[in-house]
């Protein structure tokens, strides 16, 4: 499993996390928590579990971490699970300890953060394990939430997943509307050789089909390093995978669900890419609960 600063780095993630702080707390000289302020004594102090209240793969360690040494320096975790463990409805993910009004200041960022990645690697893992004793892998999409694609691509590997590209920068995918306007697919691929050699770039090349005769086009083409199959069947795709004969990588996408997934895993295609693991994933059910001691 890929670690958090493999994504992000310290300065960005540290960032990330100010703003989010910032649209909770307020900035500027009447910035803070009022109501924890104006009901708790500074010398209160207090622990708080987070908790889970159902099923869920967690995600958020080092977010959660650096959101309470930022919220404070009196705020500590003791944590009981880690990235990537189940978690059982009644199972106390981690303990924090500090001053009362910090960590009351700090709940609802934190529980937003860990929520949402642990959200993501819930389905994530969901998708995987429909699918694990084949060789078929599941990835992401581009399909994320503005601003947090690099958590959420994160947390989908925390699940099991894999990442697809990160975006328009990493990766030459060359979809319906590039093929159609560039005037087919072997113009785009072409065109695309050119480009990248004109600016000595190295970039695997996707290209989408939307049909067999699609399908045997890219193939006859040696820069085209794997092959989307676009809103195929899974029929389709054996068939598909029958013209391949291992030459390319072959992905299937489009419409697929946990209930058609292994269908398409079961034809022998190479990876199945789902934008369901960012784009319809819900936050999880964790709490945090304080008390005084």
């Amino acid at each position: 499993m890929k670690l958090l600063r493999e994504y992000l780095s310290s300065e960005a993630l540290d960032a990330h996390i100010q703003r989010s702080l910032d649209e909770d707390l307020g900035t500027g000289p009447e910035a803070g928590d009022h109501s924890s302020q104006a009901a708790l004594s500074n010398d209160f102090q207090g622990i708080a579990q987070l908790k889970a209240k159902q099923s869920l793969v967690f995600a958020g360690v080092d977010v959660a971490n650096r959101v309470l040494r930022a919220v404070s320096p009196q705020l500590s975790a003791t944590w009981y699970a880690t990235d990537g463990d189940r978690c059982a409805p009644g199972d106390v993910v981690a303990e924090v300890r500090g001053p009362l009004r910090d960590l009351l200041g700090a709940e609802r960022t934190l529980l937003n953060y860990v929520q949402r990645l642990s959200g993501v690697a819930t389905v994530a893992r969901s998708y995987v394990d429909l699918v694990s004793d084949l060789p078929c892998r599941i990835l992401d999409t581009r399909k994320t939430t503005p601003g947090w694609r690099m958590l959420e691509k994160w947390a989908v590997q925390v699940g099991g997943a894999q990442n697809h590209r990160v975006g328009l920068h990493d990766m030459v995918m060359l979809k319906d509307n590039h093929v159609d306007l560039a005037g087919g697919i072997t113009e785009a691929v072409r065109r695309t050789e050119r480009y990248l050699h004109d600016q000595n770039l190295v970039r695997a090349v996707e290209v989408e089909c939307r049909n067999l005769d699609d399908v045997r086009e890219a193939l006859a083409l040696p820069r085209v390093d794997r092959i989307m199959l676009d809103n195929f069947t899974p029929e389709q795709c054996r068939e598909a995978v029958a013209l391949n004969g291992g030459q390319k990588e072959l992905e299937a996408s489009g419409g697929i669900t946990r209930e058609t997934l292994r269908r398409f895993a079961e034809t022998g295609v190479d990876f199945i890419s789902v934008g369901a693991l960012t784009h319809s994933a819900p936050s999880v059910d964790l709490n945090f609960k304080a008390q005084r001691i």
